[in-house]
């Protein structure tokens, strides 16, 4: 049973050998307790981490934004935020990613923002080859028109149009198809 006056050790110990099922049973309770923030951290972190293994990317989205407003170290902040985006993308959630790219240009130097938005584009294209690869054509298509309406160039957007020909065709989405073939001249 953790108890809030535990050490980082003693809930590692605590924690080890239970099933990950138990372990967010517990440590979701544990987390309701008045407990210290640096304490609060290592528990979600390990929240998260569990959430993650499981592809429970929602799950793990909404502690990763915990972290995030309970860090007071801005780059800590920032990359909270960018994995709760990353999960929200993987969860299929692009509203609630888009919230969480919002809070991240909020929080972060104008400086560092290009290169976060343009690692968080990459993102959505690797998410989408995995759901190609995975033969998850409409989640597929479903990213890739969303990373259309991202700041994108001609090239890109070219590659991600061919892209969502062959998957209109595959997945039998005619009108689709039909108007990215005039789009092509084809």
């Amino acid at each position: 049973m953790l108890r809030k006056e535990m050490t980082k050790a003693e809930i590692e110990k605590e924690l080890s050998g239970k099933g990950d099922y138990v372990l967010i049973d517990n440590i979701t309770r544990f987390a309701k307790e008045n407990i210290p923030t640096d304490i609060r951290k290592f528990i979600y972190a390990k929240l998260a981490g569990i959430y993650e293994k499981r592809n429970m990317f929602a799950d793990a989205a909404d502690i990763y934004g915990r972290l995030a407003e309970i860090s007071m170290i801005a780059e800590e902040k920032a990359n909270f935020f960018i994995k709760e985006t990353e999960n929200y993308i993987r969860a299929g959630f692009f509203d609630k990613a888009d919230l969480a790219i919002k809070k991240i240009i909020a929080n972060v130097k104008a400086t560092e923002r290009p290169k976060i938005m343009i690692s968080i584009k990459e993102f959505y294209k690797k998410q989408a080859e995995v759901y190609e690869k995975e033969k998850r054509r409409s989640f597929a298509v479903k990213t890739y028109e969303k990373i259309l309406t991202l700041h994108i160039s001609d090239a890109e957007k070219d590659a991600i149009y061919k892209k969502l020909l062959g998957l209109y065709k595959e997945l039998g989405m005619i009108g689709q198809y039909m108007a990215m073939q005039k789009r092509f001249g084809n």
